[in-house]
């Protein structure tokens, strides 16, 4: 029996098949239908142009994951505040936590540094002149002798007053060291009042959320009823190494 080799169709001399079919016809075996048996299987080799090709798809692949944007850059935060001047007291982000706690009427509105004790000292007078004329809402923040940072946002300016005044947008707030916001209960309207000698926010049963005597040196914070808060520093009786007063509007 002939090898395959033997038998490659390529292989074939001019003529031969007509030989072959010439034997078979006559009752010999022909050696092509032996060959139409065998199956031959062909495997296309990829031409040089091609793999070429092929390869600066795969570059332009790459090149295009590279260029992918990153998920992980986020756009600027449109709640981050602008504010006048930097603050001594809250950081990048105790403002963007506190923005959030914000009515929408303030949102968007820049910070204006209305008064601090690093600049115009602590007295409560001092605070009451330098919100003359002011009507917007009013964020209240104070570090004491251990680091605590705490305040309030008034939904109106800080001023003196013959009785309590404010809506129930004020709130309290810690950052204890997570940020609480203690926002109003609803069971009485004592938000704030500005006397000579003090300032109070909050009050129930004789007890003030937050207040200040008028050197604003010394101050103090206990649960009240209007806002059920817990006590705003380390210890209810602190002493203030820094306030700040900012203007939202």
């Amino acid at each position: 029996m002939p090898s395959c080799s033997q038998t490659h169709p390529a292989a074939a001399r001019p003529g031969s098949d007509r030989a072959e079919d010439s034997l078979t016809a006559h009752g010999r075996p022909g050696r092509d239908r032996r060959m139409r048996g065998l199956r031959w299987r062909y495997t296309r080799l990829p031409t040089q142009v091609e793999d070429t090709l092929s390869g600066e798809e795969g570059n332009e692949e790459e090149e295009e994951e590279e260029a992918a944007p990153d998920p992980a850059a986020a756009p600027e935060d449109p709640m981050v505040p602008q504010l006048t001047e930097a603050s001594q007291v809250l950081s990048a982000s105790d403002i963007r936590q506190l923005s959030f706690h914000f009515p929408p009427r303030v949102t968007g509105h820049p910070w204006s540094l209305v008064f601090c004790t690093s600049r115009d000292g602590f007295s409560l007078q001092s605070l009451y002149r330098r919100m003359e004329g002011c009507s917007g809402p009013v964020l209240l923040v104070l570090r004491d002798q251990d680091g605590q940072i705490f305040g309030a946002f008034s939904s109106s300016a800080i001023q003196l007053s013959k009785g309590f005044y404010g809506t129930g947008e004020t709130f309290l707030f810690s950052f204890s060291p997570q940020l609480k916001v203690f926002k109003w209960t609803g069971s009485n309207s004592f938000f704030v009042k500005g006397d000579l000698d003090s300032l109070m926010m909050g009050s129930g049963s004789g007890r003030f959320g937050l207040w200040l005597d008028g050197d604003l040196f010394h101050g103090g914070s206990s649960p009240c009823a209007t806002f059920n808060n817990e006590v705003l520093a380390r210890r209810e009786q602190f002493c203030v190494q820094e306030l700040e007063a900012w203007l939202l509007s």
